[in-house]
């Protein structure tokens, strides 16, 4: 938690200062979602991941150095600049990829889960997705086949009360979990707050699709400490009110975690993170941007194949 709560900040500072073209979307407060989740994963199993990935793409295992040049537009990047900040992926670690479209990672984590069932490999596949995504069609297209084809899928909605500005009160008519439940999802809301109990709730998910119970759903109740995008920072944009943030800030994840361990622990964490972070910010200043002669690579696959009969 500490490793991606010092990425984002790093990085919020390098988009409001011009370094990261076009921004980012902070993940800063929801820390304990992705690590809990992750921590119960193994390397073969898959994510499927938001605008706002860089939490979860990290807590997967991707290398933070790489991660930071991907965002810097770099061909040292996790996908050679090509993806940027929304689209990271690095299918070694099972990451299919941060998605620009809200929602869309659902459909493609319920393909790789029933992928994977057919050729008889044992992974569990897991949708990030916001609160914002829970009316969009291609998300409940995912709980009913999910559902009807007993998918190990674990879809994990990351409820942080915000739909960009809109409160999820005023976009979102009944419960999210009673919404899964309509479709004979295994659903439960969790504080997605406290990491210990996020990784508790994961762990039962995560053994009930391996074990073939079908997908499960978790709403992750949590709250971004910074708005939707850096560009709020620079318009000054303003929709919450002041005491709400600061009641969610006291519930910081990471100070929550800190105080369940040992204070020589956590100094040891902070230093290993700190010069961690000092290394990836050196690695991506210092990394070659792309060829813009190369601009067309890897929109296609290279070389083209054909299909039988087709005419050229």
């Amino acid at each position: 938690m500490r490793l991606i709560r010092e990425f984002e900040e790093r990085c919020l500072e390098m988009a409001l200062s011009g370094e990261l073209v076009g921004g980012i979307h902070p993940y800063i407060g929801q820390e304990a979602i992705a690590v809990g989740v992750c921590s119960r994963l193994a390397v073969n199993d898959v994510i499927t991941s938001t605008h706002r990935g860089h939490g979860h793409v990290l807590a997967k295992g991707a290398d933070p150095k790489r991660m930071l040049a991907e965002l810097c537009g770099s061909i040292e990047g996790l996908n050679h600049g090509r993806g940027g900040s929304m689209h990271a992926a690095d299918v070694s670690l099972g990451i299919f990829g941060a998605n620009g479209i809200v929602g869309a990672g659902a459909p493609i984590a319920v393909g790789a889960a029933w992928a994977a069932r057919r050729a008889g490999r044992d992974q569990v596949a897991v949708s990030f997705f916001g609160d914002g995504a829970l009316s969009q069609g291609v998300v409940l297209e995912a709980f009913n086949l999910a559902a009807l084809w007993s998918l190990p899928v674990v879809f994990v909605c990351e409820n942080n009360g915000y739909a960009t500005s809109l409160p999820v009160a005023a976009g979102l008519a009944g419960d999210p979990v009673r919404r899964a439940a309509g479709f004979g999802v295994t659903a439960r809301a969790v504080d997605g707050m406290d990491v210990e109990a996020v990784a508790e709730a994961a762990d039962e998910a995560v053994d009930g699709c391996r074990r073939g119970a079908g997908p499960y759903f978790l709403e992750c109740r949590t709250y971004r400490f910074n708005g939707h995008h850096s560009y709020e920072h620079q318009v000054g944009l303003n929709y919450r009110d002041d005491d709400e943030v600061a009641r969610w800030r006291d519930r910081d994840p990471l100070t929550l975690q800190a105080g369940r361990l040992p204070a020589d622990v956590v100094e040891a964490a902070d230093e290993e993170i700190a010069a961690l972070l000092a290394d990836a910010v050196a690695f991506a200043r210092s990394s070659p941007a792309p060829d813009p002669g190369d601009a067309l690579r890897y929109l296609y696959a290279n070389p083209m194949g054909t299909r039988t009969g087709a005419v050229l």
